[in-house]
Formats: structure tokens, C-alpha cells, sequence
């Protein structure tokens, strides 16, 4: 198979442990910069280019998006391009922009009633003491809807300090999502790999201690987790709800059972491959082999 992944850097982990997977198995694979590609839309045959290069309909087997969220909007345009040309896509565009916008996802999960912490979301500064009474009062999490990595998080402990942050926030037109803090979780949440509608591994994620966010990114550790069942249906749901194949979906463990906080499209592999010793970058080639076929996108561009 031609597999093409899509990335900024060849020589970051996540990409190379594709990149090493997929030779293993004997493909050939291309690691494009999904920014620098341009698209042709104006004729019969659409087509993509890269450098010097034009891909036209079936030049590629299979396309792994990994797009980073400041690159949502071009990124997932070069993979609906990729759509309308038959190629099959990991992740579709569709699903990918419905995962990075954080209000559109709780929504989604709400409405299909998977567990999520309470929460609530507002415009105006008039409506502070409504968004705080709606989640329970202090402490609470007030999260920036751009934010990623755990960047634009913050625990207000009080009620004054929530209204603080939700007027500063809100002061210089950020939006915000305003959370209930789940105590209980201790400052551990669990990331759950899914793959092709399974959960093939799992690691639960723990704080610095005075640090209530778990991100690896932000010094947390990591280790091998155990899933109750709720937890395994909770992820595998969240994730045929977003229309995802391969993501990682973040859940807490709280006193209702397992809360979904997000679905990520694009998730790292060093800290679950290191934490659960899985070769997760081979599992995710062995599900495009078993499902990468011409014109098999859902959506074919539409979205």
C-alpha cells in the first residue's frame, strides 16, 4: 500500500513510529506537510500538490491526518480534498472539525447521552452568576474553547475568583466553557486509545502534585489502567459519536461513573505506547489494511 501521512515534522515521535510500522509491514509511505500543499478544484480530476509534485485520485492508498489544532481549518480542508479524490482517510475532515470545536462535541455527547461533567455556556458577562450557579458553584473549571494541551484551563477555587476569570476571559472576546470540578477524580483522568471502534489501550494520567491538570505536556505521568466496562462502552461510544476511527478519548472517573471531558483526533503515541508497552503505531496500520479502499469515505468532501 501507498499510505501518505499528514504532519508538520517527520521526526516528531507520533510520526515516526507511523512512518516505522508502516515499513515494517512493507508499505511505502510519504510524510507531507499538510501546509504546504495546495489544492486544484477548478477541473474535472481534483488534485493535490506538494513542492514540485501533483497526487491526483489513487496516487495514495490510505491518509493519516495528523493536524494540530492551530492548523484545524487548512488542515482539514487538504484532507477533504483528499475525499472528493477517493482516497480513504483515517480520520474524515468532518469528524476532525467536529472534534476540535469543544462546545459542538459536548453538545453531540450530551445529546446522545454519554456521561460529561456539567456544563455551561454564555456570551455576556451578565449571565456570570447564572454560568456559576448551573455547575454547582466553586471550584470549578473555566476552559477556553481554542485552548489545547491543557493551555487556557483554569481552576477558580471561589466564587470570586471564577467571576474574575470569566469577566477577564470574557472581557477580551475569548469563549469559554464553564465546568463543574469533579473532586473525586483526584487530578487523574484516564485516556482511552480507540481504534477502529475498540479500545486497544489505556493509561491513566495523573497531576503534578499542586497541578490539577494531567496533560503529559504539562509534567503529569502515566501509567497502565485497568477500564471498567462503563468506562470501555463510554470511550468506544464518544468516539463513533464524533465519527472517529483512531482518537483518544479523555474520561474522568467520578461518583455517576465515567464523565467524557474530550475526543482527540489526533492523539499522541509516545505517552500511551510508553505507559501501556503496546504497539499502538502497528495497530492503527493493521486497521487501514484491513479498511483503506478506494471510495470507502463516508462523506466524500460534503462536509
Amino acid at each position: 500500500m501507498k499510505i501518505a501521512i499528514l504532519s508538520r515534522n517527520s521526526k516528531l515521535y507520533s510520526t515516526r513510529r507511523l512512518i516505522e510500522a508502516a515499513k515494517q509491514r512493507g508499505h511505502e509511505v510519504r510524510v507531507l506537510d499538510h501546509i504546504r500543499c495546495f489544492m486544484d478544484m477548478g477541473t474535472e480530476h481534483p488534485s493535490i500538490h506538494f513542492k514540485d509534485e501533483e497526487f491526483k485520485p489513487y496516487d495514495f492508498d490510505a491518509v493519516i491526518p495528523r493536524i494540530g489544532s492551530s492548523v484545524t481549518f487548512y488542515g482539514t480542508a487538504v484532507v477533504r480534498q483528499f475525499e472528493m479524490m477517493g482516497t480513504y482517510c483515517v480520520n474524515e475532515s468532518v469528524a476532525i472539525s467536529r472534534s476540535r470545536d469543544k462546545l459542538r462535541s459536548i453538545q453531540l455527547l450530551s445529546r446522545k447521552g454519554v456521561g460529561i461533567p456539567v456544563t455551561a455556556f454564555a456570551n455576556s458577562p451578565d449571565n456570570v452568576n447564572g454560568l456559576i450557579r448551573e455547575v454547582g458553584g466553586a471550584p470549578l473549571v473555566i476552559k477556553l474553547l481554542e485552548g489545547t494541551q491543557g493551555i487556557g484551563v483554569v481552576l477558580a477555587e471561589t466564587k470570586k475568583a471564577a467571576e474574575s476569570v470569566i469577566e477577564a476571559f470574557m472581557g477580551v472576546k475569548s469563549n469559554i466553557l464553564i465546568q463543574e470540578f469533579i473532586k473525586e477524580a483526584g487530578g487523574s483522568d484516564i485516556r482511552c486509545f480507540v481504534v477502529g471502534g475498540k479500545v486497544i489501550a489505556a493509561m491513566q494520567r495523573t497531576a503534578l502534585a499542586g497541578e490539577f491538570r494531567s496533560n503529559l505536556h504539562r509534567g503529569g505521568s502515566a501509567e497502565l489502567v485497568k477500564l471498567t466496562p462503563a468506562e470501555r462502552a463510554t470511550a468506544v461510544k464518544a468516539a463513533s459519536i464524533m465519527g472517529l476511527n483512531v482518537c483518544g478519548v479523555d474520561l474522568l472517573r467520578s461518583d455517576r461513573g465515567p464523565l467524557v471531558m474530550e475526543v482527540n483526533s489526533s492523539p499522541g503515541l509516545e505517552g500511551i505506547e510508553e505507559a501501556t508497552k503496546k504497539d499502538v503505531a502497528t495497530m492503527i496500520i493493521q486497521f487501514i489494511e484491513k479498511n483503506a479502499k478506494p471510495n470507502k469515505t463516508r462523506t466524500r468532501g460534503n462536509g
